[in-house]
């Protein structure tokens, strides 16, 4: 399955085709920047699942593979978080992904900068690819989300006549993601052991979609309520001469 790139795109010609991961590829295994990256990439995961977004034929990942053979040369690039709205087959484990011939092309890419990597923001054709050009011209991904949890500034660029356009937020300072029905946005505040900014999701009514810890503080709060509305209750039936504990059948 192979596909052409337009000439008015790129200074030379190049030819894409999408294969499996072959057997004897090493997958580069870059060190992690900071221990935050995947505290941001696992929470953006645990919301999605706790509201009941996630279904067996999407795939979610962080620091994973997305491959593309560009003039028989091999390219595999991992973003620090991807969504695949639907794959071919459901597998329990992945070491890789070709869009089109294992499903859909991603939907949305996300990067978190660090202060030493700079491939976010790559535009070289040469190769191997940088990521921008990568997911722009060679995976065609319509979303493009760069993110400094440092200083919370989130760039959304949306895929437009093939290149990459930066989109201002609503608001609320939330962007709207047609293909998952949701808003992805900024938050601060705590979750573990970091403190900072965050990428969040809030559903269409502008509902945020909780962590675990906060649905559980959620639960506690709605059991504490109804538990003062009890003995409200039961006060008043008290105040009015009635055993709260032998109530007449109705």
């Amino acid at each position: 399955m192979a596909t052409q790139l337009g000439e008015a795109k790129s200074s030379t010609e190049l030819i894409i085709s999408w294969e499996a991961l072959p057997a004897d590829f090493q997958l580069e295994d870059e060190p992690v920047e900071n221990t935050g990256q995947p505290l941001l990439a696992g929470a953006l995961r645990e919301s999605l699942e706790i509201s009941g977004f996630m279904q067996p034929h999407m795939l979610i990942a962080s620091n994973f593979g997305l491959c593309a053979t560009i003039n028989d040369q091999f390219v595999a690039k991992a973003p620090d978080w991807v969504y695949v709205p639907a794959v071919n087959e459901v597998l329990a484990e992945r070491k890789s992904y070709t869009p089109n011939l294992e499903g859909e092309i991603p939907a949305v890419v996300m990067e978190f900068l660090s202060d030493t990597d700079g491939t976010e923001y790559s535009f070289k054709r040469i190769y191997p690819p940088g990521k921008w050009f990568f997911y722009e011209q060679i995976l065609q991904v319509p979303i493009y989300v760069i993110f400094d949890p440092n200083g919370g500034l989130l760039e959304y660029y949306q895929l437009e006549n093939r290149r990459y356009e930066l989109q201002q937020p609503d608001e609320n300072g939330r962007h709207w993601i047609d293909s998952m029905g949701l808003f992805l946005g900024t938050w601060q505040g705590k979750k573990e052991a970091r403190t900072g900014y965050w990428l969040r999701w809030w559903d269409e009514a502008g509902n945020l979609l909780p962590w675990a810890v906060e649905q559980i503080a959620q639960e506690r709060q709605r059991a504490e309520q109804e538990r003062q509305q009890k003995e409200r209750l039961i006060a008043y039936l008290q105040s009015q001469g009635i055993d709260p504990n032998n109530l007449p059948d109705s």
